[in-house]
């Protein structure tokens, strides 16, 4: 049992206020450095950067943010949702695992009817079992690569028997099956692109609200420097992966100014954390504990959705490009993952 004492819910003591509000421009520095670095390098021409750097840092950028979920975020919802000062108020349950899980579940709720609801805005002739996949690139660009497969009169056959029947259930030109999930939209499709946007703009929402919510840690955490050296890395890698998926996204023409507006979104998301901690003063503990578990689980629950979902399952499941790709490219790209999810697991031990 905790002694009176240690439950007493006095704040922290804000101390190094010239810091605090230092690290406002700070960690805006670092996380625009990073979101807005990929966008800007894509869409210049002086400095040549090959596609295939994108490739790499958005599968890094994944890792970062699937390991955010799990080490950054519900790891340290679990310990002040279980912190013993406030057993009288959670009861024993384990709240930060069963918030972080109706999050997953409101997620894939929301984007079920928006996928839906795009799906009938487009009023697109595609059955309701279609999935649509990311053109990639940097995929195409080692699809250009490939030697052409000479097909043979077997396969032509196939070919011209499925083009001759297109609207048959289950079947596409090209026969693959729909149902199989290997039916690949062109360049332009409106529900491809859809999809595509509709995914970054969740991406979107679930880093720039847990990143709110560790500026209000770094704005009254009794452990300022170490946190502060901890979220330049953290916001600068999450920017980079964040960003580098902004860049290669296929903005409509009248649209192109939409990624930098974004990137800005998220450079100020945790500054303004920051400053609404410094200036809430906050003046129980317990309270603040309670607050910031709450608030971690939820964005835990929707970085995991939209890590697992939204950028691994359909990376490397749904998208025919990497379904095609030679087994380096493959294993590359997942050793991009792994290292992401490895950088970001290791700053786990100091935030």
């Amino acid at each position: 049992m905790a002694d009176a004492v240690d439950c007493s819910g006095d704040a922290v003591d804000l101390t190094d206020r010239g810091l605090r509000i230092g690290s406002i421009f700070i960690i805006m520095a670092a996380s625009l450095f990073g979101a807005l670095s990929p966008i800007v390098l894509a869409r210049q021409s002086k400095i040549p950067v090959p596609k295939f750097a994108f490739f790499i840092t958005k599968f890094i950028g994944t890792g970062v943010i699937i390991a955010t979920a799990f080490m950054h975020l519900l790891v340290p919802a679990v310990e002040n949702l279980t912190d013993v000062c406030l057993e009288d108020r959670m009861g024993g349950y384990d709240w930060a695992e069963a918030i972080a899980l109706m999050t997953v579940i409101v997620m894939f709720f929301a984007e079920m009817l928006a996928s839906r609801m795009m799906d009938d805005a487009t009023d697109h002739s595609h059955s309701h079992g279609d999935i649509d996949v990311e053109l990639d690139p940097a995929m195409d660009l080692i699809a250009a690569k490939q030697p052409e497969k000479t097909s043979t009169s077997e396969e032509l056959s196939q070919t011209t028997d499925a083009e001759a029947r297109p609207t048959e259930a289950g079947y596409a030109p090209g026969g693959e099956s729909h149902l199989a999930h290997k039916r690949d939209h062109k360049e332009g499709d409106s529900t491809s692109l859809g999809g595509q946007l509709l995914a970054i703009f969740i991406l979107e929402f679930g880093v720039v609200f847990h990143s709110v919510f560790i500026g209000l840690t770094l704005g009254t955490t009794d452990e300022l420097v170490v946190l502060l050296v901890v979220l330049v890395f953290h916001q600068m890698f999450e920017g980079l992966g964040l960003g580098s998926r902004l860049a290669v996204a296929p903005w409509p023409e009248n649209r192109k100014w939409v990624p930098y507006l974004l990137a800005g979104i998220y450079a100020l998301s945790t500054p303004i954390g920051i400053a609404a901690g410094i200036g809430a003063k906050p003046n129980n503990a317990n309270t603040q504990k309670l607050v910031n578990g709450i608030f971690d689980a939820i964005s835990a629950g929707i970085l995991m959705y939209t890590g697992l979902v939204e950028l691994l399952a359909h990376e490397f499941m749904f998208n025919p490009y990497m379904r095609r790709a030679p087994i380096k490219i493959l294993l590359l790209a997942f050793a991009c993952v792994a290292f992401g999810v490895a950088v970001m697991a290791i700053l786990a031990k100091w935030a």
